[in-house]
């Protein structure tokens, strides 16, 4: 089982006078921190126009991150696909890759927030196509020779060839809890992400589900399982829940906002609680205890992607915590 940890939004909380530049800074010491913890892998997310700054720009961010690191491996989960130009993606991503000497997988997946569809100009209701359609463009433009592929939304010819090329292909990973986004996966991609909404019980059965398909259509080649879950290391179980409560309340606030397009100004108790439930917190042991049952349910190469950037609950707690969870509970998933 590998360990990694993420996700980077650089969101700026009303109580945090920080600059932007300052957040910015934090992610290069936390993706420093991610490395030198010997962890597996590092990620940022996506999103446009938010008050509190969200990351919009993926790849120059994983381009900083690819120059301050050297084991990890660094990729988006997820960023939004039907918003991007195709061939710009294919571009920046094998730029991405090639400074990171090949560490990048590039996690993608079809979006919801309406507001920045309309922001994009890009129709909401093509999103699911746009996707299939990126995922078709990326892997024309990073093989060999001329593009060969004729894209149902990019205009561009097909002899023409798209550089640089990485050397060695960029895996890509799609995200989705529905069967339709599950099944795309399984049969396009080299990766499916959990989200964290979704139980353990509900990766394993799509787990399964993929198995099945790519079993039946005959689809050879590797594929990776990373599932995402919200948590914290401390040296006690409240200790670790009373750190990145504030964090994670507020980021979960801002995404029911994102996702709904709606004002969210406080969460109901019920929506706190199952959160909290959710959640991976405590010490080395109970958290390492708690992930191991991803292992007993998806079998051992799944990826966990362990969510402790919670914003605004400060750099030195997060370095302590990624230390922690690098050098005391990813030797026991190992």
């Amino acid at each position: 089982m590998k360990l990694g940890t993420g996700l980077f939004t650089g969101q700026r909380r009303p109580d945090d006078d920080r600059s932007m530049s300052e957040l910015y800074d934090e992610i290069l010491t936390l993706g420093r921190a991610i490395d030198d913890a010997g962890l597996d892998s590092a990620w940022v997310s996506e999103h446009h126009f938010a008050e509190d700054g969200y990351l919009s720009g993926t790849m120059p961010t994983l381009g900083a991150l690819a120059a301050v690191t050297d084991e990890i491996e660094i990729g988006t989960c997820i960023a939004l696909a039907p918003l991007y130009d195709g061939v710009r993606l294919a571009e920046d991503a094998a730029t991405v890759d090639l400074l990171a000497d090949g560490r990048l997988t590039l996690g993608l997946a079809i979006g919801s927030n309406p507001d920045e569809f309309e922001q994009f100009g890009v129709p909401r209701e093509e999103r699911a196509e746009r996707l299939a359609d990126q995922v078709n463009l990326l892997r024309a433009a990073w093989s060999a020779g001329p593009l060969d592929y004729d894209a149902d939304f990019h205009d561009i010819t097909p002899d023409v060839s798209v550089t640089p090329k990485p050397d060695g292909g960029v895996p890509i990973l799609l995200g989705g809890a529905a069967k339709p986004a599950v099944r795309r996966a399984a049969r396009t991609a080299d990766a499916w992400c959990a989200p964290s909404k979704l139980p353990l019980s509900g990766i394993e059965k799509r787990v399964d589900d993929i198995r099945k398909v790519r079993e039946k259509e005959g689809i050879d080649g590797e594929f990776t399982v990373y599932a995402l879950v919200h948590g914290w290391v401390d040296e006690s179980r409240e200790a670790a829940w009373e750190t990145m409560k504030p964090g994670y309340f507020y980021l979960q606030r801002r995404y029911a906002e994102i996702f709904s397009g709606e004002s969210v100004d406080e969460l109901s108790a019920e929506r706190k609680q199952e959160l909290k439930e959710n959640a991976v917190f405590g010490t080395t042991e109970q958290v390492a205890t708690e992930l191991e049952r991803y292992r007993a349910a998806t079998g051992d190469d799944t990826h966990i992607i362990f969510r402790t950037y919670h914003p605004g609950i400060g750099t030195d707690a997060m370095v302590d915590c990624i230390d922690r969870l690098g050098t005391e509970v990813a030797p026991m998933l190992r």
